[in-house]
């Protein structure tokens, strides 16, 4: 039996469980606050501390605890375990040295993985997408991410960028994107994307129970609310969740026809929408898919939920720290 520490860098919590490899199991779950605005050397304080407490507590003998995979939501050097960019905390962490510190802190090797590609592998190893050949992850929350399974492996890419799904551009004359560019689908079915259009919807006076729902005040617009709204009957709202899961369903049709997955996995906050988000999915890529039956592509929702990201981390430092391992020869 063996166990890997596994880590959440989020710019609001900082979640850390350890995980059995085995089961998958996630023993000793604690969240504290980031507190982000003191700077990238408190939160890795604060942080190694919250690691050596789970590992003490846990009651799991120290030397079956083989290391710490850390997700980090924003550009990172997965080799040397910097953060390159993190564009939501500040200061934007660049070039910090988060594995080395972390790994001084707790004598244990720490591997860095971008969070959502952890979520993906966990999603694979032990979620939604577990026994898939090759996987496609859409999270959808404050943006959309993504993680890609391809032949049982996860997908890296050049300097582990593969998988940022989210700035797949379906419009190139589109809304301005915050990465820059322009008709992201970040900018169509983000869970901002998504308020934006109830805000719209009343200041345009269509006839809706969105407004009502926050007694018309409009900071209060979410698309938890939206989804209210839609599952109380409102033709509005549920065609704002239809423009939105047509939107991911064009990037998931797209990811079918480059890469083949079998399996397509929708996680993140929005996500928890359920089927009024998932049938426009599904529908879109059967309307658009012409060239092969994509009957048994399966679209699911994640199944992991806020430990996808701790247990994919986790699960993460196992691959790496097989890598690293010796080989033995034989005589």
């Amino acid at each position: 039996m063996e166990y890997f520490l596994g880590c959440d860098l989020g710019g609001t919590n900082l979640r850390a469980g350890l995980v059995n490899a085995t089961s998958g199991d996630v023993l000793s779950l604690i969240s504290v606050p980031t507190i982000a605005r003191e700077g990238h050397a408190a939160v890795m304080a604060r942080m190694a501390n919250l690691l050596n407490d789970i590992i003490r507590d846990s009651g799991i003998p120290t030397h079956l605890i083989r290391g710490i995979g850390i997700g980090a939501p924003g550009a990172l050097d997965i080799q040397n375990g910097r953060t390159l960019r993190l564009p939501n905390f500040p200061g934007n962490w660049p070039n910090v040295p988060v594995a080395d510190t972390i790994s001084a802190a707790t004598n244990l090797p720490v591997y860095l993985i971008n969070d959502v590609r952890a979520i993906t592998f966990g999603e694979w190893r032990f979620g939604a997408g577990h026994g898939a050949n090759t996987l496609a992850c859409i999270a959808i929350g404050t943006g959309i991410g993504g993680g890609l399974i391809l032949d049982q492996k996860l997908h890296l890419g050049y300097g582990g960028k593969a998988g940022e799904v989210g700035h797949t551009v379906l419009d190139p004359h589109g809304p301005r994107c915050g990465c820059g560019g322009q008709g992201c689908v970040e900018t169509y079915a983000s869970g901002p994307a998504i308020a934006a259009m109830g805000l719209k919807a009343i200041t345009q006076g269509l006839n809706t129970s969105i407004g009502a729902l926050v007694d018309y005040d409009l900071n209060r617009i979410t698309p938890k609310v939206i989804y209210q709204a839609a599952m109380e009957g409102d033709p509005v709202a549920r065609e704002i969740f239809d423009r939105a899961g047509q939107a991911i369903g064009l990037l998931a049709a797209n990811l079918i026809v480059a890469v083949g997955p079998d399996t397509i996995v929708i996680g993140g906050g929005v996500a928890q929408a359920g089927e009024i988000l998932l049938d426009p999915i599904r529908r879109t890529i059967r309307n658009l898919i012409k060239i092969f039956s994509v009957d048994e592509i399966q679209v699911v929702p994640a199944r992991l939920g806020n430990d996808a990201g701790v247990i994919g981390s986790a699960m993460w430092a196992r691959e790496r720290n097989l890598l690293r391992a010796p080989t033995r020869v034989q005589d």
